[in-house]
């Protein structure tokens, strides 16, 4: 590390001598909890990586990969490196709303008689594994999706805040297969990164398959406390950002829009719709925790573009002639990116 944030937490009153050794630890323990964490999930640790500055950066993601690639697994052993309570929600084609954000029922008193009382749903959680998401109807997609926007849910015209840290991360199987329902693109907005997990290779494959057919299955130790990340959070929000950095991402996002004049031939011709204010937001966020991790109290040009994708890359809409023409959704947000020189 160079230097301190110029701009700390606003919750702090500590001197920055103790800000910086508080820096130390958690960047430590964090660095600790993705070792952790990638012993357990072998092999993806593009994807660990990705899911770390999600966390470090208050979002929600979504996971998509074919079924048997680890996401489950990856979403609980998160879990216990972060300490955090896991509620998990299968999503099928028959599940209500009610079944993730709770419902009253009536409960007996001791006097006799009867009354009301609220039963929370796996929602109530500081971390949600919405397993399969788009295997539920819209209706309950919907519900889930403004839990996650407003921190809250609403039951019986009660609002009820949900916990703090308050993390969805959701799973997808590949729209491709039976028995999915594609979620809107306004929704898909809301979730900060989306993330690919690959396949892996055949020596990866070799390294799981030994790791998990024994006796007994690895279990990543805890590495932070829930308030360490809240602690996290603050610090990545304070990291400064240089205006040609926040200039450059402005200009990237403006020339995915196929109706702006700065946009090229290839965003026209292939592009729907492009990428959201909030993407940009998600972008520059998300900078900051990847600089952050990478132990910089500063966001670099690498910082950007290593979190372009995840960010990006559920935002930008091709059109009819984009999908059949078979663009590249990543590739051609890379090619933006070059253009603007980061």
């Amino acid at each position: 590390m160079t230097e301190m944030p110029a701009t700390l937490p606003a919750s702090s009153t500590a001197s920055p001598g103790d800000h910086l050794g508080r820096l130390d630890a958690l960047l430590a323990a964090l660095h600790r909890a993705r070792t952790a964490v990638s012993a357990v999930v072998v092999g993806q640790e593009r994807v660990v990586d990705q899911v770390l500055v999600a966390l470090l950066s208050g979002g929600h993601v979504l996971l998509e990969g074919a079924p048997g690639m680890g996401k489950t697994l990856l979403v609980r052993t998160i879990a216990d490196a972060f300490g955090l309570q896991l509620g998990r929600v299968q999503f099928t084609p028959d599940l209500m709303p009610a079944d993730i954000t709770g419902t009253l029922v009536l409960a007996p008193q001791e006097g006799g008689g009867s009354v009301l009382q609220f039963m929370p749903g796996p929602i109530f959680a500081q971390l949600l594994l919405a397993d399969e998401v788009n295997r539920a109807t819209p209706k309950t997609q919907s519900a889930l999706l403004e839990a996650m926007q407003e921190g809250t849910v609403t039951v019986a015209g009660t609002v009820r805040p949900l916990p703090r840290p308050f993390f969805v991360l959701a799973t997808q199987n590949p729209i491709e297969q039976e028995g999915t329902y594609l979620l809107p693109e306004a929704q898909m907005d809301r979730f900060f990164f989306r993330v690919d997990v690959p396949f892996p290779d055949a020596g990866t494959l070799e390294r799981i398959v030994a790791q998990t057919t024994g006796l007994h299955a690895e279990r990543a130790p805890q590495c932070l406390t829930p308030d360490d990340l809240l602690d996290a959070q603050r610090i990545v929000r304070a990291l400064p950002v240089s205006p040609d950095v926040v200039q450059a991402v402005s200009r990237v996002v403006v020339s995915t829009q196929p109706s702006r004049p700065e946009s090229g031939a290839e965003v026209r011709r292939y592009v729907r719709f492009g990428v959201s204010p909030r993407g940009a937001q998600t972008l520059v966020l998300a900078a900051k925790a990847q600089a952050m991790l990478g132990g910089r109290a500063h966001v670099a040009p690498e910082d950007i573009r290593a979190v372009l994708l995840p960010a990006l890359r559920h935002r930008l809409q091709l059109n009819f002639e984009g999908v059949a023409d078979g663009i590249d959704r990543d590739a051609l947000l890379l090619r933006l990116l070059d253009a603007q020189g980061l």
